[in-house]
């Protein structure tokens, strides 16, 4: 009986669903955290009676025919890039962008990777770094005898030294944009990379056409709203417990044939 093999891929379907949504409440916490939805698939269909084929030597026609499917599959598990909400930290170092790009961080192996958490700290020698000690590009060196930074929202980095009166230019931030965001691929510690599907980076000072704006002393949020969350939880649970019903009324029914006489 068919339905035995497609309330599984039912069941195996919304087990994965489960888990994105799982992944996402526990990342609702995560500095530029973007969630992630599942997208479905119907599986082929077998044709016991094909649409559009002749039913008599007259000529007619079958107006529908008989399709039977064989269940679900997932297609594609993709994030979501809606902006998150900005929270003021007041950390001179902490960076929010509002708007599209990324952040570009060197890897150890010389890789780029790209973020969009702006939590970055300073490292022995004065460089900006991630929490791992990854640098940003394009390098920021400070000063060891800074005593104020500030980053413009067009990314202009400046030191205020200390008997100094005026500011000193440092570096300049730039933004990575892609024309596919959902393409990156995810390596965990908040970085991604560039796949073939996301297309190349562009890169871009904050500010200009295509690329968001920084601010100073803010981050962002997950855009993972914990209600809807819960709501599609309690809503994978339901079609997860309908797919076992499926299977339990499917072995009843093969039961009740087994004890014919």
């Amino acid at each position: 009986m068919r339905s035995l093999a497609i309330g599984a891929t039912g069941m195996l379907a919304q087990q994965l669903n489960v888990e994105v949504i799982s992944n996402n409440i526990a990342n609702s916490s995560t500095t530029g955290y973007k969630r992630q939805r599942v997208d479905f698939q119907d599986l082929l269909y077998q044709n016991m009676r094909r649409i559009g084929s002749t039913s008599s030597d007259a000529g007619t026609i079958l107006p529908s025919g008989v399709q039977v499917g064989a269940g679900v599959r997932p297609a594609a598990v993709y994030r979501i890039n809606e902006q998150g909400n900005i929270t003021v930290t007041d950390n001179k170092l902490d960076l929010a962008i509002n708007g599209r790009g990324y952040f570009q961080i060197t890897l150890p192996n010389g890789d780029t990777a790209y973020t969009r958490s702006g939590s970055f700290q300073l490292s022995a020698d004065g460089q900006v770094v991630t929490a791992d000690g990854f640098v940003l590009q394009p390098g920021v060196a400070i000063p060891p005898e800074t005593v104020d930074i500030t980053v413009s929202s067009t990314g202009l980095v400046q030191a205020k030294l200390d008997g100094q009166v005026a500011p000193q230019d440092v570096g300049q931030l730039q933004l990575a944009v892609f024309a596919n965001d959902a393409g990156l691929e995810a390596i965990g510690n908040n970085l991604l990379l560039e796949t073939p599907s996301s297309g190349a980076p562009v890169a871009a000072n904050p500010g200009d056409p295509g690329a968001g704006r920084l601010i100073q002393g803010a981050l962002e949020t997950a855009n993972v709203n914990i209600v809807q969350e819960i709501t599609t939880l309690i809503t994978a649970q339901r079609a997860y417990e309908m797919n076992s019903r499926v299977i339990r009324t499917t072995d009843e029914m093969m039961q009740t044939v087994g004890q014919l006489r």
